[in-house]
């Protein structure tokens, strides 16, 4: 299980002291899909790359399995078995897939078969990949199911994704929610996904919008995206309008 108490995050720039993150406090059972989601600049990803390691708070306390982990770096925490998908995945010409895995696996004799079932897992054949390298020659969408193969195979019990969806084509897209889905139905991993989008959104157990640094609300599917729907109305002025004109 995964606690925030009281997360707060400061920095300072050319304008003075600026709050990104004020007096978060969530908690996330295991084996639960959960979607942070919001404006851009809410806070979002900020607060995922605080459960990594990525950033250290200015205040407040991070729990992980009833450990205190506030002051532990991202290796710690990738022990602990915390891992974090980033929006646009690493390429490394040079390595192949099979590299990665292997790494990932902390397994230097890992065999064939357990890489292909980690790739199969995300919708990938073993003999058209395992050898490829992990470079241009990958479209987004690969890259990302194969970061998420390197998550399978290192065991992870708490999954983060940042806006899995950005820079991948509708196809891959497709597949890549399926994946998540199968992960959350096969898997006793949490996940925590940020997205704006509605396909991801109703995979969720549940939904925290995060907005102004703050948790503004939480909930099913069912109860947040009315809500989603109704503030990305109000602050349309084009919508509004047409809103008004059909009243």
């Amino acid at each position: 299980m995964l606690e925030l108490r009281h997360i707060s995050y400061t920095v300072n720039d050319a304008g003075g002291e600026q709050t990104i993150l004020r007096d978060v406090s969530v908690t996330i059972p295991d084996g639960k899909l959960v979607v942070f989601t919001g404006p851009n600049g809410g806070g979002k990803t900020t607060l995922a790359k605080v459960i990594m390691g990525l950033v250290t708070p200015t205040g407040g306390q991070i729990l992980y399995n009833g450990q205190d982990i506030t002051a532990l770096g991202i290796t710690e925490r990738a022990r602990l078995g915390i891992s974090y998908g980033f929006q646009q995945p690493p390429r490394f010409k040079g390595i192949t897939v099979r590299d990665l895995l292997t790494i990932a696996s902390g397994d230097e004799k890992l065999s064939k078969d357990k890489c292909c079932r980690y790739l199969t897992q995300v919708g990938l054949c073993a003999n058209d990949y395992l050898d490829r390298e992990v470079d241009v020659s990958l479209s987004g969408g690969e890259v990302k199911r194969i970061e998420i193969a390197t998550l399978l195979a290192r065991g992870s019990e708490l999954m983060i994704f940042d806006e899995p969806e950005a820079g991948i084509d509708l196809w891959s897209f497709a597949r890549l929610t399926e994946t998540f889905e199968d992960i959350h139905r096969t898997h006793s991993a949490s996940m925590i996904i940020i997205s704006h989008q509605e396909r991801i959104i109703r995979l969720a157990d549940e939904i925290i919008v995060v907005g102004g640094g703050e948790l503004q609300y939480r909930g099913s599917a069912e109860e947040i995206l009315p809500k989603i729907m109704e503030d990305t109305l109000s602050s349309c002025p084009v919508l509004t309008r047409k809103e008004a004109a059909n009243q």
